[in-house]
């Protein structure tokens, strides 16, 4: 057998049930690794060896009691070691929401996440909390409780945020898929970055309990090195929830299974002109937009060249909903000062806001919203790139002296990203090429709300054209870091 790690996430949960691999085996090669390689990437912000040890031997005694039935009734990941992002709570767990002003945090043990409950449930095993940006609010993973997240395909640049612990873990081989959360980008930001498979579900697919994001721009979504693996897990993570706002009842077909149809002919919108005036996309970026173009059509898709469906002006709704969002962490005033400027300028932003403006900024948000949507509608998928540029150097979008620019130095990094937040709708970002340097390229397909079956099919479609058997780390060359 290879070694662990180089199998896929759904590869290691065979070989765990069929008895080739052992929960334990599994859970010491990855903690090996984190402790030799993490360092080179800042995956992890807390690594919970004793409690993933204890996981592992609790799945290696239930494999035990199954073992009379075949293994039938076990969990669908069971022995599996995965991560839970620093910014949701695991019971008895450091939680720091990435700000060093909770790096002594542990989180209570009377309140456990329905998403990470479903984790528990599916099997897995916890080998820790993954790096984030303070309160998740840049589109870089860059700040004071841990080190930079870097992609392992260049350490010279960040891994994107604000899962970008999530995706260099996966990219580096020190998880084999993680769970991200998504609010204007951040499963896809760092999965375009660290060249692997990001998905964000569309609204009310993924349960935001026992809380919420009021907003209804974020929600929880997987990373990993395969479609089929990032299906596998967004099915362990779609169970909707008593009084959920936007509920999704479960798919009637797994995702898992979607990836195995053929998506048949579609048509297949594509832009790549950003409605943020002034931006630029790379020529690299717009070079590998192409060549997916006539990728999708040499797969037999019609493709429709469409005009960017929002005008300038129209993501302003979203500025003034992520500031509020970021007064709601309840900061003791006296440690405010202990911040990133960053996050106090939005804070500011978001305490000055009335009811009224927030009232108005939501109305005006659905109204942007309807606009892509109505766009999208049109179509049985959408093409665009999901960064405009390469991967940022570390440090190239912060900007501690002048928050207000390192804000707009985001946007313009991820124009494509966010409008899908604002819409609810699911979007998948693909690693469909590498440049000359190494530097990983994805490229975004979006659906209509609720259309995550069709959208990973023709997701596994391009997969299996640009990598037909994709290697240990994924679609494309070994990353520096492996």
């Amino acid at each position: 057998m290879a070694d662990p790690h180089e199998l896929t996430m759904l590869e290691q949960a065979a070989a765990v049930r069929d008895g080739e691999l052992s929960p334990v085996e599994l859970t010491e090669h990855y903690l090996r690794r984190v402790e030799h390689l993490d360092a080179s990437v800042g995956a992890y912000l807390t690594v919970t060896a004793d409690r993933a040890l204890d996981g592992a031997r609790r799945a290696e005694r239930l494999l035990a009691r199954h073992a009379a039935a075949g293994g039938a009734g076990l969990p669908p990941l069971l022995g599996v070691p995965l991560p839970v992002k620093d910014l949701d709570a695991v019971p008895g767990v450091r939680c720091t929401y990435g700000s060093a002003v909770f790096a002594g945090h542990t989180a209570p043990e009377d309140e456990e996440p329905r998403l990470v409950a479903l984790l528990r449930e599916a099997g897995t095993v916890l080998l820790g909390k993954t790096n984030t940006p303070e309160f998740g609010l840049p589109a870089y993973t860059e700040g004071r409780v841990g080190p930079p997240a870097r992609s392992p395909y260049d350490p010279s640049r960040g891994a994107g945020g604000s899962s970008g612990g999530a995706a260099a873990a996966v990219a580096a081989g020190l998880a084999p898929a993680a769970q991200g959360s998504d609010g204007g980008g951040s499963i896809r930001i760092p999965a375009s970055c660290c060249g692997i498979v990001g998905v964000k579900p569309s609204r009310g697919r993924v349960s935001p309990a026992p809380g919420g994001d009021i907003s209804g721009l974020a929600t929880a979504g997987p990373l990993a090195r395969t479609v089929r693996d990032a299906a596998a897990l967004l099915d362990v993570m779609a169970a909707p929830a008593p009084g959920d706002p936007v509920p999704l009842a479960a798919p009637g077909t797994p995702f898992l299974r979607w990836c195995d149809r053929t998506p048949g002919r579609l048509r297949i919108g594509r832009w790549a002109r950003p409605d943020v005036p002034g931006v630029t996309v790379a020529p690299e970026v717009l070079a590998a937009y192409e060549r997916t173009s006539a990728l999708l059509a040499g797969l037999g898709h019609e493709i429709v060249d469409v005009e960017q469906p929002l005008r300038p002006g129209d993501r302003d709704t979203f500025t003034p909903v992520w500031a509020v969002m970021s007064a709601l962490v309840p900061v003791p005033a006296e440690r405010e000062e202990e911040l990133l400027p960053l996050t106090r300028w939005l804070r500011e932003r978001g305490r000055a806001a009335t009811g009224l403006d927030y009232a108005r900024a939501l109305e005006s948000m659905q109204r942007v919203g309807r606009r892509l949507a109505g766009a999208v509608a049109r179509c049985d998928a959408v093409l665009t790139p999901t960064l405009a540029q390469l991967p940022a150097p570390v440090g190239a979008l912060r900007n501690d002296d002048d928050p207000a620019a390192d804000f707009a130095a985001q946007v313009a990094f991820t124009p494509f990203t966010g409008p899908w937040n604002i819409a609810g709708l699911p979007a998948v970002s693909l690693p469909v090429e590498w440049t000359d340097e190494g530097l990983p390229v994805g490229m975004m397909l979006g659906a209509a709300h609720g259309a995550e079956g069709p959208l990973l099919a023709l997701a596994a479609q391009v997969e299996a054209a640009v990598a037909p058997r994709p290697g240990p780390w994924g679609w494309g060359p070994r990353p520096r870091v492996w």
